[in-house]
């Protein structure tokens, strides 16, 4: 019975006042791509699925945030649609007294065979990975000649009515102003929000590719397609917006190197073994997965997630340390 007894509602507040409200959480390390930015050349240090989280397991670390005042899951991976059944697992977290905003991050390779089934499961939105929309450039970011695959899972998304569709586009050293004009188009003439992002140094990859500070393309585009600066203190998350007068184009710009937004985190990452990552940028972390396997409560559960939110860092250290972090992307959720 003690499983079914819940501290009293709070909210989780860190040390330095943020009131965290969002976790990102990851349901697979596995991808289909191999983009550079993200995934070490011949990478093979996945876990083992039998080390994964169960539909179970992840549905009672959800419910344990939403206990505590988070309102808002991300399914992540590495590409959260290569695990089964994922629609079973929205479904379940889309219930979750609390839970008022369910989204999900994917490349979209797999999105068309199940968009529908998300979108009946209770899923709101998709962030969707997207660098170009030249084939060959394509293939060269991602070891993969999907490009179309993607494009039909776009399609599909938006024909079910999982909107608001986001396109987040890494921008790096090159990618050239005629991409960036040819995605800012395709978005513009779909409806889709596009979000510029700048490299961060995870892992061998990251660290060895640099960075591009946006604030060139963000002059560029607000100049040519005569957009304003939104308010970004009424923005839920990192990235500062240009939108047109009428808020039919919306252009997103995440600068966690130029312009860091730490002050602003209102997220923590749980990977598919059940770490709970703090900061992308610090080692900070809890073994929530080896706790629950270990017989934890409910209880015993929330008060150790509690406890982590203490452990959160004020600021990522990516300028001043960027060899810091040797763990990929897809290894610490998206």
């Amino acid at each position: 019975m003690s499983r079914l007894i819940n501290l009293p509602k709070r909210e989780l507040i860190d040390p330095y006042g943020r009131v965290i409200k969002y976790l990102r959480l990851s349901v697979t390390d596995r991808c289909d791509l191999r983009c550079n930015y993200c995934m070490p050349k011949g990478f093979n240090g996945f876990d083992v699925p039998k080390e994964w989280l169960t539909f179970e397991e992840i549905e009672r670390i959800a419910r344990a945030f939403a206990i505590l005042g988070v309102s808002h899951i991300r399914i992540t991976g590495g590409e959260p649609l290569l695990r089964k059944d994922i629609a079973s697992l929205v479904s379940r977290i889309a219930v979750l007294p609390g839970i008022s905003d369910i989204s999900l991050s994917t490349n979209a390779t797999q999105l068309a065979r199940h968009a529908e089934s998300l979108k009946s499961a209770g899923l709101k939105r998709l962030n969707v990975s997207l660098d170009s929309l030249d084939s060959e450039r394509f293939f060269n970011v991602t070891g993969s000649d999907s490009l179309n695959e993607v494009l039909l899972g776009l399609s599909a998304a938006k024909q079910v009515g999982l909107t608001p569709v986001k396109i987040n586009t890494v921008v790096m050293r090159d990618t050239h102003d005629k991409e960036i004009q040819s995605l800012v188009e395709y978005c513009i003439a779909q409806g889709f929000i596009l979000r510029f992002i700048e490299v961060m140094p995870m892992g061998n990859t990251g660290q060895s590719m640099g960075w591009v500070d946006l604030r060139r393309i963000h002059d560029m585009i607000r100049t040519q397609y005569g957009l304003v600066e939104a308010d970004f203190e009424n923005n839920k998350g990192p990235a500062r917006y240009l939108t047109s007068s009428d808020k039919k184009v919306s252009i997103g710009f995440i600068t966690p190197m130029s312009q860091h937004f730490c002050e602003s985190c209102n997220r923590v990452r749980l990977s598919v073994t059940g770490t709970l990552y703090l900061c992308l940028g610090q080692e900070n972390k809890v073994e929530l997965g080896t706790l629950l396997r270990a017989g934890a409560t409910d209880v015993e559960l929330q008060h150790a997630i509690i406890q982590a939110i203490t452990m959160k860092p004020e600021r990522h250290d990516f300028l001043e340390s960027p060899h810091k972090i040797v763990r990929i992307m897809a290894k610490t959720g998206g």
